[in-house]
């Protein structure tokens, strides 16, 4: 996590020289009025420029811990605001060191855990006002971080999260099994096999943790889906296909099967595709990695589909996208068989799951 240390006072400098210390990949930004107070490994700004050096500042760190007053804080970011998915963590201190308050982003952006590990290093109290933390409670959005799942509405997150803290039944729908074990037996939930289950069941709010692309018309108000990225897409495709035809026929495929382009965990193909320029593009769109591999890997996998002539002549492989998928997947099964365009090949598997324990 990059943080960014601000201050603008002299006991500020001070603290702010023991945060950087404390907290791997910090930066310190310390007012020129202080340059003495908080060692030579520190940027300078001048004061009026505050404002200024937040907003150029903004995106480039994960996370900012202010040493000053919490109301000079929220008026400065205010403007800069824009969603609990992607604000950065902010973490406002007093210059007497005495708190550390998460303010922005406690879970997705990992504010309140900073704000932990800033009261650690200087002896602070650590200020922790988002409900279910302060009840003792779990809450779905940090179930989604550590897990590395992807909250496919959060605007869900709060109606779930208050279901817990009213103590209301939540049924959930996890094969997975990582939700049962992170509960822990905190807040009222069931645990039901298929989505039809829980839905008759008396719950006044609905998890499921899947992969599977369910129509809208089946979402109700009080249902939060969340993804596990676990699928992985191995693809071939004819010299200079564009990202969009790519685009377009993955997108169709994985809608007739029912699976969700949100848990896509990578892109697997051969070796000699490194330099695709229409790949590339397309695990970018994604955010996912693309991952090669070499002719002599992908002929030594099994794969259910008979080998392909033109694979074999163009780049000396029996097929590239079944065993890509599982050589992608760590061996996991395969959900669809290679299906073909024009340009195209697709095919999609399942990685293995870890135990919840794990």
């Amino acid at each position: 996590m990059r943080v960014a240390v601000i201050a603008i006072t002299r006991n500020g400098a001070q603290l702010g020289q023991r945060l950087r210390g404390g907290l791997p990949g910090a930066d310190l930004q310390v007012s020129n009025r202080y340059a003495g107070q908080a060692g030579t490994n520190r940027c300078l700004f001048d004061p009026a420029d505050l404002r200024t050096l937040t907003a150029s500042l903004w995106r480039a760190y994960d996370g900012f811990v202010f040493i000053m007053a919490a109301g000079i804080v929220v008026r400065m970011i205010a403007p800069l605001l824009e969603s609990k998915e992607t604000d950065p963590a902010v973490v406002v201190m007093d210059d007497a060191g005495k708190f550390a308050i998460s303010l922005i982003a406690g879970h997705l952006g990992g504010a309140n855990e900073l704000a932990e590990r800033c009261a650690f290093i200087s002896g602070a109290r650590p200020v922790i006002t988002t409900a279910t933390d302060a009840n003792g409670l779990p809450s779905f959005d940090l179930l989604a971080k550590e897990q590395g799942w992807v909250i496919d509405d959060i605007s869900r997150v709060k109606l779930l999260n208050r279901l817990l803290l009213d103590d209301e039944e939540i049924a959930v729908v996890d094969p997975t099994g990582k939700t049962r074990f992170w509960l822990y037996g905190r807040g009222k939930t069931s645990f039901h096999d298929t989505f039809a289950e829980a839905m008759d069941s008396p719950a006044h709010g609905f998890l499921f943790v899947t992969n599977r692309h369910l129509p809208p018309q089946t979402h109700p108000d009080n249902l939060l889906i969340l993804r596990p990225c676990n699928l992985v897409l191995g693809i071939g495709c004819n010299r200079g296909t564009a990202v969009d035809e790519i685009d377009d026929f993955v997108t169709a495929q994985l809608k007739r099967i029912f699976l969700s382009r949100k848990s896509v965990r990578l892109i697997a193909t051969i070796t000699v595709k490194r330099d695709e320029a229409g790949l590339i593009a397309f695990a970018e769109r994604l955010g996912v990695p693309l991952t090669c591999f070499g002719a002599n890997e992908l002929n030594a996998v099994a794969v259910p589909s008979p080998p392909s002539p033109h694979a074999l002549a163009a780049v000396g492989v029996s097929g590239v996208a079944e065993p890509s998928a599982i050589l992608g997947s760590g061996g996991g099964r395969l959900l669809l068989k290679k299906v073909k365009s024009e340009n195209v090949t697709l095919a999609v598997a399942e990685m293995k799951e870890e135990e919840p324990y794990a």
